[in-house]
């Protein structure tokens, strides 16, 4: 039963809400340099004094996307004299929509010692498939223009386009003999891309790629080891795997070691295990078995640590055809899953493939496994219900894309999934909105979102003990456990994470593990001019603030700020938008990027990037956007930025 959400509660604590289909990346493994002792080290520490290990992690910054699939080319680093170090083994298809939750291994191999001083990232839009959040439901986009020409990245015209982005000359990254050192990438969506005309009707996104970097670890995302199975110890609590990142299924990218506890949950084939128990059965997996762990990289010891295992048919589209997404109704046996990530099984003619699909129709029934991630016990189809974030295997069927309206491009196609003989996995989900009630244990929200979802897409019908007590979004239940002492008071935004009541068995609607604390939630700024920009768009400019004035704020194309679900007009500011740095921030990114050149320069303090902005905006340069993140103060208009994007023209 559901109501027996305290076994969940320290689980759920650790893991929030771990996609474990995602392919890509990370910014969190970030700790600099250190000597090669703990037991998450690469599996042999470098011993070479021409040699030294490198971590390198990339992620996604969130923006108004559910698909963004293009193919990464290539990912390299560049050494200071000049030579440069391939990370990403194969050429491969990533869904950067996928990434905003996590941070992934891309590289844990040796490399040439030496002081690096740029990255660089080649994507390919040919074949993309870019699909934005709309208020209603997914869109597709029409058209994909390179901001740097204003041409369409499509064929007849070149569809690649190379990022470089030169690191902090203050703060290069180090490869020295016999100890590792530690990159974190970070392609930000929202702010390498602008739609037009708005996410109600969009029909172009305009590129501009923006990617940062940090020396310091991202300790609010998951982070996630992927990879083949080489062996396990249970002496020691460990295992090892070839990192294999994205969605590879050939290649390799250095040897790594995961630790585990007694409190680590194993998916293995299909079946739950805790702690020693799931690592004696991941002893017995054959070499080369694909696993995906997800967990915390601690900066001090150098360690990873898993929370969650996945291995074998666990691992999506590692032997069977799988889709992940959210559960927007059901009836009966068939339930529709929407905003679904689909990945063909390794071994189908599409298989290591993958794509979305704005629906998918799957048909469970009494042979479907039913297990719940970090939780063991038995569950079946009944734990299946709306607004469910479902992982589901089985044989997959996809039919022909829906018909373009004219100007518009096709909708990826609907698709079916037959799991009578397969699995499914319920997976942590989160619900958003406002508190309308509040009594002991029990809190009622007028829903915003579901699992991230805009709540006008659910049908609810069928999820209570009776017509009448079908879950509404307007009056949703969340059962709360006693050690949640920090749910916020009527009137007051909410974020819960947990796990939807079994279908037919509200209320409650949602029993919940963890809440939000949304007075730490960060703001995000976004702000975009026209494709000339704007030459002076500060009415004071120095090193410690930005002031952008109400007037220039109104005649920009774009501008808001988000903070969690509610958005801000900063442009009603009449003293203007001031921007300063977080003097409480661990570690702050500031980045100028130049369109023309596909080029972005990183700094680590505010005004070296204000010098250089100021130097940039020469009265011919102009500034076309503007992001940032960080805390807001609602009553003085002043963010102070941990983050700061700013894109020009040059």
């Amino acid at each position: 039963m559901k109501t027996a959400i305290t076994p969940r509660s320290a689980w759920s604590h650790a893991t929030l809400h771990i996609l474990p289909t995602l392919l890509l990346l990370g910014a969190g493994l970030l700790s600099g340099c250190g000597s090669g002792g703990g037991s998450s080290m690469p599996s042999s520490p470098p011993t070479s004094s021409t040699q030294g290990g490198a971590l390198v992690t990339l992620t996604d910054a969130p923006g108004d996307f559910v698909s963004y699939i293009v193919t990464i080319d290539s990912l390299q680093l560049t050494n200071a004299n000049g030579t440069t170090v391939q990370i990403v083994p194969n050429t491969t298809q990533v869904d950067f929509a996928q990434l905003v939750d996590l941070s992934e291994l891309v590289s844990a191999a040796e490399i040439p010692v030496g002081k690096y001083v740029s990255a660089s990232m080649t994507l390919d839009y040919a074949g993309a498939t870019i699909i934005v959040d709309g208020s209603s439901g997914p869109v597709p986009i029409t058209t994909i223009i390179n901001g740097a020409n204003s041409m369409a990245l499509a064929s007849p015209n070149p569809t690649q386009v190379t990022l470089t982005l030169m690191l902090d000359p203050n703060k290069p990254l180090v490869v020295t003999p016999n100890a590792v050192a530690n990159l974190a990438l970070d392609f930000k969506l929202a702010a390498s891309n602008s739609i037009t005309p708005s996410l109600t009707a969009p029909t172009t996104v305009t590129v501009n790629p923006v990617l940062t970097a940090s020396l310091v670890p991202d300790t609010t995302r998951q982070t996630r080891v992927r990879g083949t199975f080489v062996s396990a110890s249970t002496s020691a609590s460990d295992f090892i795997i070839n990192i294999r990142p994205f969605n590879n299924m050939s290649g390799g990218a250095g040897q790594f070691t995961v630790d585990t506890t007694a409190t680590t949950a194993f998916a293995i084939n299909g079946t739950s295990y805790t702690g020693t128990a799931g690592l004696a059965q991941l002893a017995t997996l054959a070499a080369g078995t694909l696993v995906a762990s997800y967990g915390a990289w601690d900066q001090t010891t150098q360690t990873f640590t898993a929370t969650a295992v996945l291995a074998g048919s666990s691992v999506m589209g590692a032997r069977f055809d799988s889709v992940e997404g959210t559960v927007l109704s059901r009836s009966g046996d068939t339930v529709q899953l929407g905003y679904g990530w689909i990945a063909h099984a390794d071994s189908g003619a599409f298989g290591g493939h993958f794509g979305f699909s704005p629906q998918v129709t799957v048909t469970v029934g009494t042979g479907t496994t039913v297990t719940e991630q970090g939780q063991p016990g038995a569950f079946t189809i009944k734990d299946i219900s709306v607004g469910q974030h479902l992982q589901v295997s089985g044989t997959l069927d996809i039919g022909d894309p829906t018909p373009p309206t004219p100007g518009m491009t096709p909708m990826p196609p609907a698709a079916t999934l037959d799991a009578t003989a397969g699995s499914a996995e319920l997976i942590a989900t989160s619900v958003v909105g406002m508190v309308t009630a509040s009594a002991t244990n029990l809190v009622t929200l007028n829903v915003r979102t579901l699992d991230g979802r805009p709540a006008i897409l659910f049908d609810f019908a069928g999820t209570g003990t009776s017509s009448t007590m079908d879950a509404t979004a307007s009056a949703y239940t969340i059962e709360v456990p006693a050690a949640l002492t920090t749910v916020p008071g009527i009137g007051a935004p909410a974020s819960f994470t947990g796990f939807v009541t079994p279908f037919g068995q509200a209320p409650p609607d949602f029993a919940a593990a963890s809440v939000a604390n949304y007075a730490n939630t960060l703001a995000h700024l976004q702000i975009f001019w026209s494709q000339t920009g704007i030459t002076a768009p500060f009415a004071t400019e120095s090193g410690t603030e930005l002031l952008i004035s109400q007037t220039t704020l109104a005649a920009s194309a774009q501008h808001v700020v988000r903070i969690g679900f509610e958005t801000i007009d900063p442009s009603t500011l009449s003293g203007g938008l001031e921007l300063t740095p977080d003097t409480t921030a661990t570690t702050s990114v500031y980045v100028i990027g130049h369109r023309a050149t596909w080029s972005v320069d990183t700094y680590s303090n505010f005004g070296d990037f204000e010098a250089a902005l100021a130097a940039d905006l020469n009265g011919t340069t102009a500034l076309v956007q503007l992001n940032a993140v960080g805390p807001y103060a609602t009553a003085t208009g002043v963010l102070s930025v941990d983050t700061l994007i700013a894109v020009l023209t040059d």
